[in-house]
């Protein structure tokens, strides 16, 4: 069998950022996959899986809320890794395109208080599984170590 094209990415060299995994057409749309990556792979510790959790539910929250983009959004979904997440959305979009409607979203989850949307058992098949003080302090992090300062080589795929 063929590698799939996001397990011929060098994760050794792969840093936090935002990255274009892939584009498909869907129905006469182009659908954009985004690698969110928190985490260096294979180099720091991967997140805790009550943490990414959290983020799941915090992030879906605030993107199929937010007023610029909630059309655009199609999934928002944790990796397997526990180094990022996926982002779906209906267009031909480029990092660059989504930098700042990351920076809101972390600082969502970096700044949310209160009941996570969605923590509850009739609305979560693994409810007892979040961390919210962790969600938080990862988010707060990825914002402030990577969004905040972002570059281009945060924004493609290394060689």
């Amino acid at each position: 069998m063929e590698k799939i094209p996001s397990f011929t990415i060098n994760h050794n060299k792969l840093l936090r950022g935002i990255y274009v995994s892939r584009k498909d057409s869907v129905g006469g749309d182009i659908v954009t996959t985004f690698d969110i990556r928190m985490k260096e792979p294979n180099r720091e510790p991967a997140m805790h899986p009550g943490a990414l959790h959290t983020i799941e539910h915090l992030a879906a929250t605030y993107l199929r809320n937010d007023p610029e983009w909630r059309d655009r959004i199609v999934y928002w979904g944790p990796m397997g890794c526990l180094t990022g997440n996926y982002l779906l959305m209906r267009g031909d979009l480029e990092s660059r395109d989504i930098v700042e409607l990351m920076r809101r979203t972390f600082r969502f989850v970096a700044e949310f208080e209160g009941e996570v949307p969605g923590a509850a058992a009739k609305d979560c098949g693994n409810w007892l599984l979040h961390d919210l003080p962790m969600a938080r302090w990862e988010a707060r992090k990825y914002l402030t170590e990577v969004l905040d300062c972002i570059t281009e080589e945060n924004m493609t795929y290394p060689e």
